[in-house]
């Protein structure tokens, strides 16, 4: 399946919302049989500095194909109609 959906989170330690999300994400992702993905920003700061300054202080922020999809809460229904197409 090369080409499935890719979902990333991109989360922070200690961020409750983002332990939320991902938990959601991954109740939606195995409905299509994919798995979700997680960024630390803080630690991804280290190598791209910028991934933490655009997203930090929004998060959780969930990336669809290296796209930016929601932030704060996941969007199920638009998530779910996106990974249908």
């Amino acid at each position: 399946m090369s080409n499935a959906p890719k979902v990333t989170l991109l989360t922070r330690t200690g961020c409750g919302l983002c332990t939320v999300a991902l938990e959601q994400l991954r109740a939606i992702c195995a409905d299509y049989g994919i798995e979700p993905g997680t960024v630390d920003v803080d630690e991804a700061a280290a190598t791209d500095p910028a991934l933490r300054a655009e997203f930090g202080d929004r998060l959780p922020v969930v990336l669809l194909n290296g796209r930016e999809h929601s932030y704060f809460d996941v969007d199920e229904p638009r998530l779910r109609a996106d990974l249908t197409r």
